[in-house]
């Protein structure tokens, strides 16, 4: 196994999974900790998905580190650990104390750090991080219900999360190539700093750090910053051809469920709305009082005849998410929901279900786990860093994990156009 790969929730997970299996690396996902029962022999790289991104520090640290031992026992040679392109954390962690325990465990002293994932519209230039052209601290992530983020300066924010020494690779080294970024390794380390920020602000220069990162033992990033490893470690070759857009999914009925309130997901629910999409909205206040629970859901289900499609989420505009938060507490109000999701999710299967889009990082760590899939082979991409999956233990499904920020308007359409 030439990379071992922890990612903080599943959606990250699948999303780098893709961009391996993309870019050349037989790639195998598995939900969790993998157990000694999986067959990773045969894969280039391994992707771990946990659900760390938004649980305490400790904890965090702890599942980090057993997935860092299980994937050394299966052979891994190199570790990357995967967090949202737009840096998802608190000023607590927990990106800065996952990587500064990964850095130890590894028994190294250096590392990078780049979110930048230019094909979502995320960029790093002179440490800061921009979406879509808009500073970090001013675009929707502001608002995020969990985790907040306030400040576009990463030198600045990783500094705050942990005891390594933070430095910057600035836009000039990146984009002079692999070999300056090299230079301008050595020349952070010798400034005493353990942990660097990298600019990026295209591909090319995304497949410039990784080719350069190589031969590090820890990398850290979001999954575009491993665009450039396959080729570092297996001279380019690929695995799907270019062009492939079709995808054998498991025959039976499709289904969205959509927990994430962030602003792509709220589009896209507003797309499938207006295209005639059944569709039920699941309110938290309702969960909490008792007058909805996963029951009334799944009878409503039953009552749909329609051919394609239906939709069940609990997506919802900024100041809603407020108000359902300060009436419920803002971990309350999550738990609730997904917890239902999850509820719904375990019955669908039994109900002819097999072809699943979920929208949320939490939400679809929820799901799978009900589902009880423990590894995932990859499919063909849907939209940047979304692609079909189909299950290799469990329920045979067809499952597109989507991040709640990942995705154009129209992604619920487009997704299962993809399916025979």
């Amino acid at each position: 196994m030439r990379l071992g790969c922890i990612a903080d929730d599943l959606t990250g997970a699948t999303d780098l999974a893709l961009m391996l299996a993309r870019e050349g690396l037989r790639t195998i996902q598995t939900i969790g900790v993998p157990d000694r029962s999986l067959e990773l022999s045969a894969a280039d790289a391994v992707v771990v998905a946990l659900k760390s991104r938004t649980i305490q520090v400790q904890e965090a640290v702890d599942q980090t580190l057993a997935a860092a031992e299980a994937l050394r026992n299966a052979g891994a040679q190199h570790f990357f650990f995967k967090y949202c392109s737009t840096f998802d954390s608190t000023d607590e962690g927990n990106i800065g104390p996952a990587a500064e325990a990964l850095l130890a465990f590894t028994n190294s002293g250096f590392t990078v750090a780049c979110p930048a994932f230019p094909a979502n519209g995320r960029t790093v230039y002179k440490g800061h991080l921009f979406v879509n052209g808009m500073p970090l601290h001013e675009s929707s992530m502001k608002d995020h219900p969990l985790t907040p983020m306030r400040d576009s300066n990463l030198v600045r924010v990783l500094q705050r999360q942990t005891r390594l020494s933070v430095g910057l690779v600035p836009f000039e080294d990146v984009e002079a190539g692999p070999e300056a970024i090299r230079a301008a390794f050595m020349r952070e380390q010798s400034m005493g700093h353990q942990v660097v920020v990298v600019d990026a602000l295209t591909d090319s220069h995304l497949r410039a750090i990784g080719l350069a990162s190589a031969d590090l033992a820890l990398i850290t990033g979001g999954s575009g910053v491993a665009m450039g490893l396959p080729e570092a470690y297996l001279a380019g070759a690929n695995l799907f051809a270019p062009g492939v857009n079709t995808f054998e999914a498991p025959a039976g009925r499709e289904i969205i469920l959509a927990g994430s309130c962030s602003s792509a997901t709220k589009q896209q629910v507003e797309v499938a709305l207006a295209n005639g999409i059944p569709a039920f909205r699941i309110d938290p206040l309702a969960l909490a009082s008792g007058a909805l629970n996963a029951r009334t859901v799944l009878d409503w289900i039953g009552t749909q005849q329609a051919h394609g499609p239906m939709l069940i989420y609990s997506t919802a505009a900024p100041d809603e998410v407020r108000e359902v938060q300060h009436r419920l507490g803002r971990a309350k109000a999550g738990e609730m929901v997904e917890e239902a999701l999850a509820e719904i999710a375990r019955s669908l299967p039994p109900r002819g279900f097999t072809r699943l889009i979920v929208a949320g990082g939490e939400t679809s760590g929820a799901v799978v786990n009900a589902l009880g899939a423990k590894a995932l082979a990859i499919g063909p991409e849907i939209d940047p860093g979304v692609p079909w999956t189909r299950t290799l233990s469990g329920p045979d499904l067809a499952l597109a994990l989507k991040s709640g920020n990942f995705g154009a308007p129209n992604f619920f359409l487009n997704a299962y156009r993809m399916l025979r």
